[in-house]
């Protein structure tokens, strides 16, 4: 069973470095192999060479996160294509084996979502000791810094969206596949540490730029998808207008470059309506 890694990766060549050297050691290049997308960033080009094994694609131009991966994962030759970021690698042990025995063992997962066990650590033995023994269930979702989804699954689907950049393209696969009839299960025991900075993240304060497209792709999300979004999309301005932009000026100005945008690119977001049942 041949297995794709595949990332999306901008502005952070010491990680990717690492991400891709913990990869090789846990690969067999016979069977696997390893996909990366640089979006449009030179200063990572100068590790090409340190890495001949991988199959690398540049784009001279950013694209943003989700187009460069409907554009990566069209590339993909394996049964199961396994998403990472460029700063989150495997730690669990029997990594591969055990995506493998999840398939196996239900033809009707179409999505497996890794635990992410967020932070910077000395070793792999550090971050497993902050994992979460938890069970296991299906859920709704998965996030970008590891997951699988089958081949066969991901090209029923309509793949990442070209509609949305950044910060959202994963809840439009996950909603096409339950739509289809498969599961998304999220499984503790297969592991990435997300090697982010957690105290210094919190220290950074407010993000606008996350703000500003976590509004617009949900207000995207809910007009391509649902059936009667009109609502969702009501309150979630609401919402988002109570608890940030009334409270501080940059969330305020954000809030309604959204809201006219929104109301400007209407007919071509509509363009790309694709509603799901309402049972999904």
């Amino acid at each position: 069973m041949q297995l794709s890694f595949l990332i999306v990766t901008k502005n952070r060549p010491e990680d990717l470095d690492l991400t891709l050297r913990r990869l090789k050691s846990i690969i067999d290049l016979s069977i696997h192999e390893v996909l990366v997308f640089i979006d449009g960033c030179e200063k990572t080009e100068t590790i090409i060479h340190n890495f001949d094994w991988v199959n690398w694609t540049v784009s001279k131009t950013s694209v943003s996160a989700s187009p460069a991966r409907r554009i990566l994962y069209k590339k993909a030759k394996g049964t199961i294509f396994i998403g990472l970021d460029d700063d989150a690698h495997p730690i669990s042990e029997n990594f591969i084996a055990s995506i493998e025995k999840e398939f196996n063992e239900n033809k009707n997962i179409g999505v497996l979502a890794f635990q992410e066990v967020r932070g910077l650590y000395k070793s792999d033995e550090e971050a497993l000791r902050n994992l979460k023994f938890t069970e296991s269930y299906l859920t709704n979702d998965f996030i970008g810094c590891g997951f699988a989804i089958k081949k066969s699954v991901y090209d029923k689907t309509n793949g990442f969206p070209e509609f949305i950049d950044i910060y959202g393209e994963e809840p439009c696969v996950a909603l096409e596949v339950l739509n289809l009839g498969f599961d998304i299960k999220y499984v503790h025991n297969i592991a990435v540490n997300h090697r982010v900075d957690v105290e210094k993240r919190k220290q950074s304060g407010r993000n606008y730029f996350r703000f500003e497209k976590q509004l617009k792709n949900t207000i995207v999300y809910y007009l391509v998808y649902y059936p009667n979004p009109l609502l969702k999309v009501l309150k979630l301005l609401i919402h988002n207008f109570k608890k940030y932009a009334i409270k501080d000026f940059k969330y305020f100005k954000s809030f309604l470059k959204v809201f006219f945008l929104a109301i400007i690119n209407l007919p071509n977001i509509l363009k790309h309506r694709n509603p799901v049942k309402k049972s999904t």
